[in-house]
């Protein structure tokens, strides 16, 4: 990245592990960058081809189907939605990025769904 980040607290430590997961992880046509961003309330999951920028496919709990059952469950269902959109459109195989979170509870869960939707990790 062209910029550093310096200070304290969680925002600040969550970017940077953000950046040092980006230096490795790169998506092309054949394989996508699966982008999962967290908040407190929502889960987005989003193929990126970092060639030229573009979202191939994404999908997020803001959606009207994802009203009922837990947060991580819903994250699961992301995962499966977001595999079954990509491989309308041709994709099979991806590359995940964690966005710096940690590979766990609702990050882990996107991942399982879409490898349960048929998307290679």
């Amino acid at each position: 990245m062209a910029y550093s980040v310096k200070g304290k607290g969680s925002a600040v430590a969550l970017k940077r592990r953000h950046q040092r997961v980006r230096k490795t992880v790169f998506g092309t046509p054949e394989r996508p960058r699966l982008v999962v961003r967290r908040s407190n309330r929502h889960m987005v999951a989003q193929l990126i081809d970092d060639t030229v920028g573009h979202t191939l496919a994404a999908a997020s709990t803001m959606e009207a189907d994802f009203m009922s059952g837990t947060k991580t469950e819903q994250a699961h269902k992301v995962g499966e939605l977001v595999a079954e959109r990509a491989k309308a459109a041709g994709i099979s195989a991806a590359v995940f990025d964690r966005g710096g979170n940690k590979y766990h509870g609702r990050v882990a869960a996107v991942a399982d769904g879409a490898r349960s939707g048929g998307l290679s990790l």
